[in-house]
């Protein structure tokens, strides 16, 4: 794992990266939770996930949005226009450091469920998503009309501050769109951030991971 600045709009972006092996991995960037509520790229949640794509053979890269750590800038408000724009700076870091990879996957967690969402709308060469507790209660996503690739939606039924009926009723929308499938993966007593049930959101990546890079080659 690497220490990486990368140039974004307000000035400098803090990150970390690990390159994958050989030429052309699979690349995915990981975004964290809101910057307001303490969210940050060492969240347990998105630190797992960084752990996980690395172990099967991404390049990862997770990184804090403006005014977060060392991040410069400052947070841009509710609808995160800001950050949607550090992350598309933090994908073209990403894309200009494995030249010859095709695969692009982007994961987001609470708050950085709707920034990630909002991304892959932007950025045609994002080919699926994995949205872990997208706070369908708190933001409007119809923005995904029609949403372009196909994803994971994880979420804890025991979560307080997103309601999972609300992330159920989201998830099933978009699985009813033509052309693309949502898996729907709901975590049994898990709170919002997967308090000892980390290995079971991990484990789940691994599998839908696998499967979905299987079923593309």
């Amino acid at each position: 794992m690497y220490e990486v600045t990368i140039p974004g709009p307000e000035g400098r972006i803090e990150a970390r990266y690990n390159k994958g092996p050989n030429n052309n991995p699979p690349l995915v960037i990981l975004l964290h939770p809101h910057p307001a509520h303490g969210g940050n790229m060492n969240n347990k949640v998105i630190y797992n996930c960084f752990k996980t794509f690395t172990s099967i053979g991404f390049s990862v890269l997770r990184f804090n949005y403006r005014g977060v750590g060392k991040s410069e800038g400052k947070y841009s408000g509710e609808e995160g226009i800001g950050e949607m724009t550090d992350s598309a700076c933090a994908l073209d870091w990403l894309l200009l450091n494995n030249t010859e990879s095709t695969k692009v996957w982007v994961v987001g967690f609470s708050f950085g469920a709707f920034i990630a969402l909002n991304l892959l709308m932007r950025r045609p060469e994002i080919q699926n998503f994995i949205a872990i507790s997208p706070p369908a209660d708190k933001y409007d996503f119809s923005f995904l009309a029609p949403c372009p690739v196909s994803g994971m939606i994880m979420q804890g039924d025991n979560d307080d501050i997103v309601n999972e009926t609300d992330v159920a009723l989201f998830a099933n929308k978009l699985d009813a769109q033509r052309s693309i499938n949502i898996k729907y993966f709901k975590v049994k007593g898990a709170d919002h951030f997967f308090t000892d049930k980390l290995d079971i959101v991990n484990d789940n990546i691994k599998k839908y991971v696998s499967n979905t890079l299987m079923s593309s080659t």
